[in-house]
Order: structure tokens, then C-alpha cells, then sequence
């Protein structure tokens, strides 16, 4: 049987004898990745450990939280490594090859953050569109014209489907909102488990950005005006 999945593979390098790497595979229909096969799946993967003030999902129907099932094996593999140890990362995807140095948690906040839209999350879900096109270690403003970008699009596509489009990002916004609880659910659930903190702050990063996202968007993107209309 043909493989539909199409992959993304992160690689990290802390010295010539010291790498790391995993591979993110996505179907390329549904957006969501193939899930790690995992021996012993760690009990704060269980929905209801810690489960997010937002998360619409029973434990009857996802026994797991889709995020945490799926970073487990990302979280083991870097509890030793500290959050501000220099590394090389790749990002090798089928069109290009990303490469930057950068600290492991900034790095692994890029693979994390991808991660947490493919997931199969329903609240992380609005985010597949730009998951498709993934742009590792992206800048602030990068991000901040990404999201909105695609958020514009999707509502471009709600225009032409006969719906009232958000050209005001009202929704958008309020889902950053969401996202924010979810980012402190997550900590909370990963905050029992023994690292070098790399991981934690790599989310504190993501988290960081959906507030910067939320703070741009009631600021009508003003740091982004000035490139289409100059004063």
C-alpha cells in the first residue's frame, strides 16, 4: 500500500558525537501525524491528568491528549539537554532543507510548536493549514504575518462557502485566547516530569507568541501596516 504520508525530519546537533533527530510524518488529507509507537506510554499522557481548562474531548472517546501522546518520545529524548545549550537544527522537509543555530529551546519550541498542530487537537486544529507549510524557526514577525495570512484565507474561503468573513480577526483572536490555556495546560502536565527544563521553556517560547499574536491583533496589526501603507 502506497504511503500517503509525507515527512518532516528534525535533526540537532550538540558536537560531532552528540545528535539527535526525530521524523513527523503527516497525512497530507487530514493534516494530523502519524502517532509514535510508544512501548510505555507515560501516565501525564492520559487526557485526564491535568487535562486543559479548554480541551473539548472525554476521556471515554481519547483515552490520551493528543499533544502529550505525541511529544512523549520528544520530552524523553531531550530531559537531559539544557534549554539554552547551543545546537545546530535541521529542518529537512521534501522542497528545502532549514538549518540555524540556535539554542535547544528555541529549536525544539519550532519542532514542538509544529507538533502541536498536527496533533490532532481540536483546539490546536484552526493552525493544519499553516502546519501544511511549515517554516521552522520562524521570527516574530514571520509568525505574526503567518497566522494572520492564513487565518484571511480561510475566511476568504468562508466568503465564497456563503459565510460572514472575520476581516476584523475577532474569532481569530479569541482563539489565541484558547491557545493560552491550552499552553498552561500543557506545562502543568509536563511540570512532573524530571528534565533540563529545554522542553518547558520551549513551550514558555510558544506561549509566548500566541500572547504577542493576541497583543498584534487589538493593536489592528499596526506593526505590519507600514508596509502597505507608509506614513
Amino acid at each position: 500500500m502506497e504511503n500517503r504520508h509525507y515527512q518532516i525530519h528534525y535533526q540537532f546537533w550538540f558536537d560531532k558525537k552528540d545528535k539527535m533527530d526525530f521524523i513527523i510524518k503527516v497525512d497530507p488529507i487530514t493534516i494530523v501525524m502519524a502517532r509514535p509507537e510508544l512501548e510505555n506510554k507515560p501516565s501525564w499522557t492520559r487526557l485526564e491528568y491535568q487535562q486543559c481548562q479548554c480541551c473539548p474531548l472525554s476521556k471515554e472517546e481519547q483515552p490520551y491528549c493528543p499533544i502529550a501522546i505525541n511529544i512523549a518520545h520528544i520530552i524523553e529524548t531531550f530531559k537531559d539537554k539544557p534549554s539554552y545549550q547551543k545546537c545546530v537544527a535541521r529542518c529537512i522537509i521534501s522542497e528545502r532543507i532549514y538549518q540555524k543555530k540556535a539554542s535547544t529551546m528555541e529549536a525544539l519550541s519550532s519542532a514542538l510548536g509544529l507538533i502541536m498542530a498536527v496533533s490532532g487537537c481540536p483546539v490546536m486544529s484552526l493552525f493544519k493549514p499553516m502546519a501544511r507549510f511549515h517554516l521552522p524557526f520562524s521570527t516574530i514577525e514571520e509568525t505574526i504575518v503567518r497566522a494572520t495570512s492564513f487565518y484571511l484565507l480561510r475566511e476568504y474561503f468562508a466568503f465564497k462557502n456563503h459565510k460572514v468573513p472575520d476581516l476584523e480577526l475577532k474569532k481569530l483572536h479569541e482563539h489565541y485566547e484558547t491557545v493560552k490555556i491550552l499552553n498552561a495546560g500543557l506545562l502543568s502536565r509536563i511540570s512532573g516530569v524530571h528534565s533540563n527544563d529545554s522542553d518547558k521553556n520551549a513551550i514558555l517560547i510558544f506561549h509566548s507568541l500566541s500572547e504577542l499574536l493576541s497583543m498584534e491583533i487589538t493593536t489592528s496589526l499596526q506593526s505590519l501596516e507600514r508596509l502597505f501603507y507608509p506614513h
